[in-house]
């Protein structure tokens, strides 16, 4: 779209069943903020919509697992989320909840508007019913095998491995997530959007109209799906949590949350619009309002295809112009996990690196999965700060703003003659805002984000080769024009910053002192203006915009990932199957006795073994064992141990093993001797 009048710019809503982590922000919320950010600085008439994801089935999930309410959840994270969004920086105009009375409202008005216009289709169909929790299986109820991929852990919405969406019936070997049980078929009855109605529509409105502008991935999903050819969806589910559907006949079904949560984008609207006094049709009906989804890749046929289809089907709303969504990020080279707790979660991150939101965008935006999943590293994190950002961008307006201290008590020095490098390098300036607005609107923010360095590079740069430092000894006049060139790059890079740097941007214009020049520098005076900071204006001391960051921070966070990658294998870990009953007698055959381990050596050639001779009372023996990974030869010998002795000779790599010795695990997977500490026991003493 061309010239739009206004910006209806959302975000995927958040399910409130835990907090955010860096996929979430990578994915949405910061190239959002970044596109948010720019479009206010071009003096355009911007809002950034986002809010809480209340109603979906993994929050009644957990509300279950933790034995309190649905409400109690969502409550608590709704918090959490909203706050740790606001610490960080991420701009909402608006962010709200889709448990708020307005959403409730708008949601239940935009189905009741459909079933008038008799948009759904009523269809009785059989839905898996686990018998024992008495109950019909929403889709997150629900895991199983994906019929496309294979992948073991698909849920009955979706598959996270193939990212193909999915109806609960479709998996292979479903099971409930509520208890385990295999679940069977029920019928019952819910309404269906006809997407098959739409399918015309959507071919030319995607295939043809956004061939060209939408992301690759983004476009390649629609097409498959419609491809594969469209089928009536659910927009109701029998559930007790959620909206209530709003017509007769709904008696214990709510609104399925695929339906009821992009409604939430109009909802949050107009709360926005109530409390600033605007009217918030315009941003949502107006075919001069550009409308942006931000989503992660997982988000994609929701808001591509069943979200316009609602939308059309309405018959008042305008559609998206773009849905530029990323794809994932991983986390040390495994995939970000809520459940297995493998994450960086932001408001933990807010509190260990505190004032460092700055540097966590940059490094989110500079490793963005823009077009393939991405990693998200701790090294990484460690050298973009220390080489780029301090060494960079950090280390160029220190050395400006302590040398204009230095030389002239803070104040811009008036420049003499122009050399040829200077004019190149102001024109330079000037090109800027243009070249990191083009990347921006075509969704590059990885690629905008490196013109905002290459832009400190340049002043760097321009600072190595003009040496203002050796110059003044020589020829004030020349370094008072150094100097002037200098500050009108660190002027560009304050206004510039401020999308990908929001805080790094206020501590430098705080510096400059922009509070106090006549014209404010927005976006458009930086690609116009001749002169950004003018001769006699004078700006504050320097203080440092960026820290390093040593080792020792970064292995506190290594070691808080194994920490926790260990606490969950061990919360997950289950139990062994009972084997076959025994009898007594059966029992009653084993022959347990105290022994000590005299010797012990690595078996050649092998990882596990153990060649150990103990002291059994009865005889001293050589048994071969399995410990190796987790004992050394050394710290074994001595050991008090607990043998079964009567069990029958078994050769291992060519050594005969005379016996076993007892082992078992710790909560957190340590292997551990069965054994006693009783020096006084006798070796040989039968244990009963």
């Amino acid at each position: 779209m061309n010239n739009p009048k206004r910006y209806t710019i959302t975000t995927a809503l958040p399910y409130t069943n835990g907090p955010i982590h860096i996929g979430h922000l990578a994915g949405v919320y910061v190239p959002a903020d970044i596109y948010a950010r720019y479009l206010r600085l071009t003096g355009k008439d911007v809002v950034l919509i986002g809010g809480s994801d209340e109603h979906g089935v993994p929050i009644t999930i957990k509300a279950k697992n933790e034995g309190v309410t649905p409400q109690d959840i969502v409550d608590k994270y709704h918090a959490i989320i909203k706050k740790s969004f606001e610490d960080f920086g991420i701009s909402f105009d608006n962010y709200s909840r889709t448990t708020a009375k307005i959403h409730h409202n708008t949601a239940s008005e935009f189905f009741k508007t459909l079933y008038e216009k008799g948009a759904f289709i009523e269809e009785t169909t059989e839905q898996l019913y686990d018998e024992k929790a008495h109950q019909f299986l929403a889709d997150r109820f629900v895991t199983g095998t994906c019929p496309k991929c294979g992948n073991d852990e698909a849920y009955g919405d979706q598959c996270e491995n193939c990212g193909s969406s999915l109806n609960a019936t479709d998996l292979i070997n479903p099971k409930s997530a509520l208890t385990g049980n295999t679940p069977t078929l029920k019928e019952t009855k819910h309404w269906f959007l006809p997407l098959d109605q739409h399918e015309a529509f959507l071919k030319e409105w995607i295939l043809k109209s956004h061939k060209k502008d939408w992301k690759p991935n983004v476009y390649g999903q629609c097409k498959s799906w419609i491809d594969d050819g469209l089928r009536p969806r659910a927009v109701t589910r029998d559930l007790d949590w959620g909206i209530p559907v709003p017509v007769e006949g709904g008696e214990g079904k709510v609104l399925y949350v695929w339906f009821d949560a992009p409604i939430g984008y109009i909802s949050s609207t107009k709360e926005w619009a109530d409390r600033v006094g605007k009217d918030w049709e315009p941003y949502w009906k107006s075919e001069d309002t550009k409308l942006v989804h931000f989503i992660g890749k997982d988000n994609i046929v929701f808001h591509c295809i069943i979200f316009p289809a609602m939308l059309r089907a309405e018959g008042s709303f305008i559609l998206p112009d773009n849905v530029p969504a990323n794809e994932f990020l991983n986390l040390e080279g495994n995939k970000l996990s809520t459940s297995k707790n493998w994450a960086v979660w932001l408001h933990e991150y807010l509190e260990e690196f505190p004032d460092q939101q700055d540097v966590l965008r940059y490094v989110l935006t500079a490793n963005a999965p823009e077009t393939k999943d991405n990693d998200f590293t701790w090294k990484d994190f460690q050298a973009r700060n220390n080489s780029e950002l301090v060494a960079i961008f950090g280390n160029f307006i220190n050395r400006v703003v302590v040398l204009t201290q230095k030389y002239y008590d803070g104040v811009i020095p008036e420049p003499s003659e122009l050399t040829e490098e200077d004019e190149h390098t102001l024109a330079a300036i000037k090109a800027y805002p243009d070249v990191i607005a083009s990347s921006i609107e075509r969704y590059r923010f990885r690629e905008a984000q490196q013109e905002l360095m290459n832009l400190a590079r340049l002043g760097n740069k321009y600072l190595a080769d003009a040496e203002p430092w050796k110059v003044i000894k020589e020829d004030e006049d020349r370094t008072k024009t150094i100097m002037y060139v200098a500050l009108q790059i660190t002027a560009a890079l304050g206004t510039l910053s401020e999308p990908f740097l929001p805080f790094t941007s206020a501590k430098l214009k705080e510096m400059l002192h922009f509070d106090a020049l006549e014209k404010a520098l927005d976006w458009q005076a930086i690609s116009e203006q001749n002169t950004l900071l003018p001769a006699g204006h004078a700006i504050g001391k320097a203080t440092l915009l960026f820290s390093k960051i040593e080792d020792k921070t970064i292995q506190e966070q290594l070691d808080k990932l194994e920490a926790n990658k260990k606490a969950n294998e061990a919360a997950n870990k289950q139990a062994t199957p009972q084997k076959d009953t025994i009898s007594f007698e059966d029992f009653s055959k084993l022959d347990l006795r105290v022994g000590t381990i005299l010797e012990a050596e690595k078996m050649p050639k092998t990882k596990k073994l153990l060649k150990l001779k103990v002291d059994t009372g009865l005889d001293v023996r050589t048994i071969v064992s399995g410990i190796a990974e987790s004992f050394s030869a050394e710290e074994v010998v001595g050991k008090r141990v607990t043998v079964l002795v009567n069990l029958a000779p078994r050769a291992l790599r060519g050594v005969e093993s005379q016996g076993m010795i007892l082992m078992t695990e710790t909560a957190e997977g340590q292997l551990v001797f069965v054994n006693t500490d009783d020096n006084s026991t006798p070796n040989g003493l039968p244990i009963s």
